[in-house]
């Protein structure tokens, strides 16, 4: 995979998904002492950046590909852009999500078109049950991020962000399984490598932070984090050498971190964003990076979060505040 799979995904998606914004916070400026920007994933279509990388994969796949009809596994993002690029392609799909994902991503994933299969409890066992679907029905499998086509469709977010300002210091980008964190690494040390790339990942899944760090090189046995859309066990066998190679960094984020930096946004910036999408920022505003004096591009990934758990995300924000001191 090279640079040139994410300059032909820009161009062949360019016409389905949106050009999000890429928002400056005077309020996180203040509080951080750098020059934050947030890329507004949360306002792409289906909510999420997710729906990059299905539409590219989907609408590269050849007619005989296509007609076998798609199967895809995701805890709900990967999901709602499987089952979008699929109705405009013309195709069934079917999904399997985890019996946890919310309520809010799984009727979404209906809306766009796609049969839902609820089972397991996490992504590798929805994704277990969908290989096995596979096998028995043929139909064409779209990975939520260990595919190429599906890290370049990704790997545009740091296209548009490079166009929107070139002179960024450095990119924070959520890690669940590794496929929007390398896509838009290979992305950007491609066309300016000197902004810095840094992974973030829940500290109750760290998989791909294991790897990265040396710590473990093996399939967590228990994850557990708030942030549902980067709960995975490991990372992917694709992404992770592309992770290795062109990430210059990555840290954890708790899933008290990760409330704070909801709830700020909530009450703040007025957007309510999911676990997943604030964990950058989180690494921004907890000190988890040196943001001081740089510009600094936080990818908001999605906002499809569960209204029901405001109360959860709020107590969690409080013991932030008692953990870090801040305001």
């Amino acid at each position: 995979m090279d640079n040139t799979e994410v300059v032909e995904a820009m161009e062949r998606i360019s016409h389905q998904v949106h050009r999000t914004p890429l928002k400056q916070s005077s309020t996180l400026n203040t509080f951080t002492g750098g020059e934050i920007y947030l890329k507004m994933e949360n306002l792409q279509r289906t909510g999420s950046f997710k729906v990059r990388g299905a539409m590219n994969k989907i609408m590269s796949l050849s007619e005989e590909e296509a007609g076998r009809g798609i199967i895809a596994a995701s805890a709900g993002n990967h999901a709602q852009g499987v089952a979008l690029a699929s109705s405009l392609r013309g195709v069934p799909s079917k999904i399997f999500m985890p019996k946890r994902t919310p309520s809010t991503k799984i009727a979404a994933t209906k809306h766009y078109g796609a049969e839902i299969v609820l089972t397991g409890d996490t992504y590798q066992e929805a994704y277990g049950a969908a290989l096995q679907e596979k096998i028995r029905n043929g139909s064409t499998y779209v990975h939520a991020f260990d595919d190429h086509k599906v890290m370049a469709g990704q790997g545009t977010v740091a296209l548009e962000m490079l166009q929107q300002l070139s002179d960024l210091d450095m990119i924070l980008v959520p890690v669940g399984g590794g496929g929007l964190l390398a896509g838009m690494a290979l992305a950007v040390k491609a066309f300016n490598p000197r902004v810095k790339i840094v992974g973030v990942q829940a500290l109750g899944a760290p998989a791909t932070y294991n790897f990265f760090t040396g710590r473990n090189k093996g399939s967590l046995e228990h994850v557990h984090t708030i942030a549902d859309g980067i709960l995975v066990k490991k990372p992917g066998e694709l992404t992770f050498p592309i992770i290795r190679q062109y990430v210059d960094d990555m840290v954890t984020v708790t899933d008290e971190e990760i409330s704070y930096s909801i709830m700020f946004m909530l009450q703040r910036e007025k957007t309510l964003v999911e676990g997943a999408g604030a964990a950058s920022l989180a690494a921004a505003m907890c000190q988890k990076v040196k943001v001081q004096g740089k510009k600094v591009g936080c990818v908001i990934s999605g906002g499809n979060a569960d209204p029901s758990k405001i109360p959860v995300y709020r107590d969690l924000s409080k013991m932030a505040r008692q953990l870090h001191h801040i305001v």
